[in-house]
């Protein structure tokens, strides 16, 4: 795992948290959370969608219907909001600073994991002055 800004160990893995941002993000398309859609999503096999769901089911962030879809729970939908918001935020300033589409998206899924709250909220006040947030 990951070691947070206090070098202790994170909550969740980088891993994780894709995938609950993904869920949200299908959920948010009015699309259900199925393996196969999770899976091309992610661009990870079926195999390892399912794998993955039974990590996230016994962290608490999933529940899931036998041989059904997925569904998040309070406390992964919150986790979701908040990586998604993050992304949505650092893809709009890498975006305001000219970093091209592609670039930026894919910056921003790699920031979005490791970047600190302070300097997100650095990134969110300058958008908020620009009057771009």
């Amino acid at each position: 795992m990951k070691k947070n800004k206090d070098n202790q160990e994170a909550l969740y893995t980088e891993s994780q948290e894709d995938f609950v941002e993904a869920l949200l993000m299908l959920e948010e398309k009015g699309e259900p959370l199925e393996t196969t859609r999770v899976a091309k999503l992610l661009n990870i096999s079926k195999p390892a969608v399912h794998q993955m769901g039974h990590i996230l089911i016994d962290r608490g962030l999933i529940t899931r219907e036998d041989y059904g879809d997925m569904y998040l729970t309070d406390a992964g939908r919150e986790l979701a909001k908040r990586i998604l918001n993050r992304h949505r935020v650092i893809h709009t300033y890498l975006t305001s600073l000219g970093v091209d589409e592609t670039t930026a998206e894919e910056d921003c899924c790699r920031i979005e994991h490791i970047i600190s709250e302070e300097t997100f909220q650095a990134i969110v006040r300058e958008l908020n002055n620009k009057g771009i947030a």
